[in-house]
């Protein structure tokens, strides 16, 4: 590709014109404005990408986005963040290959989050609901105590305001470095989407790239409709340890929303950009009912 390469003699001085040399601007202008997607694997200018909901626009492979931005695409302007200020104490003083209390210093500074969760009230349309949305960019979104006890809060405030609850999912799974305090969050969050249940609150569940390990099996399938975007893995084990237990070879897309609403698993695959008036259209059918009633 010879005709790609530049004349390094147009480099040779600094801006000014005094013949001096400066490594340090020798920078590619346009480093940061590129991505590749997973998958078409075709390179795609960034603003394209942000413009189309971070959905590629060419084979609309759905990428990750953050728990802010999920808020955002969900929720009218307005809404109210609520259930902050929760962090862990690191229960277990747990330590691998660093401190568990380092591993949360460097996720909370990388995210400016708490934890790997965000709970907001405002309105998805006509509806006044009560959000819940899984940062994966804090320690892959797993489950630790803060997370459990913040979603526990989301379903005892919207059973109490009789509003929707949804719960947007996109985890790993349990927080090992919390141990059994991780696992008890699964029926401590059921127990309160059960009483929420009992109350007649509709209760939707939004299933994202990835989902999995104990998030999946407790509240993220307790939906009253549960829901997922294309292409999300969703499963309990990961698919190479389910081919080593059962020594088999599994399906052709094993474990993406495609397949598990095939089988049943899943209510409906929906685009990210049809999302929010799909849920809301769904509200329309699960209304909440009155008490007095």
């Amino acid at each position: 590709m010879s005709w790609f390469k530049r004349d390094e003699s147009e480099y040779e001085s600094d801006p000014g014109g005094n013949g001096a040399t400066d490594a340090g601007r020798r920078q590619v202008r346009t480093e940061g404005l590129w991505t590749k997607c997973m998958g078409c694997r075709q390179t795609i200018w960034k603003a394209d990408l942000e413009a189309n909901l971070n959905v590629c626009p060419k084979c609309q492979h759905h990428f990750k986005i953050g728990a802010r931005e999920r808020i955002a695409l969900l929720l009218d302007p307005g809404y109210e963040l609520v259930d902050t200020g929760l962090r862990s104490t690191d229960p277990l003083k747990f330590t691998d290959v660093k401190p568990y209390k380092k591993r949360l210093r460097a996720a909370q500074e990388a995210t400016g989050l708490d934890d790997a969760i965000l709970n907001a009230v405002g309105q998805l349309g006509p509806h006044s609901v009560v959000l819940s949305a899984m940062e994966y960019g804090f320690i892959g979104g797993s489950m630790g105590a803060v997370v459990g006890e913040t979603i526990a809060r989301a379903a005892d405030r919207a059973r109490i305001g009789r509003k929707p609850l949804i719960v947007v999912a996109a985890s790993g799974g349990a927080r090992m470095m919390e141990g059994v305090v991780s696992l008890m969050q699964m029926a401590k969050i059921s127990t309160a989407l059960a009483q929420l249940g009992d109350a007649r609150v509709p209760y939707i569940s939004v299933l994202t790239d990835p989902t999995t390990g104990g998030v999946t099996a407790s509240f993220a399938m307790l939906g009253d409709l549960n829901i997922a975007e294309p292409g999300a893995l969703i499963g309990f084990a990961g698919p190479r340890v389910i081919e080593q237990t059962i020594r088999q070879k599994l399906p052709e897309g094993f474990q993406r929303s495609e397949f598990l609403l095939e089988k049943g698993f899943l209510d409906a695959v929906v685009h990210r950009r049809e999302l929010k008036p799909y849920i809301s259209r769904a509200l329309d059918f699960l209304k909440t009912p009155n008490p007095s009633s």
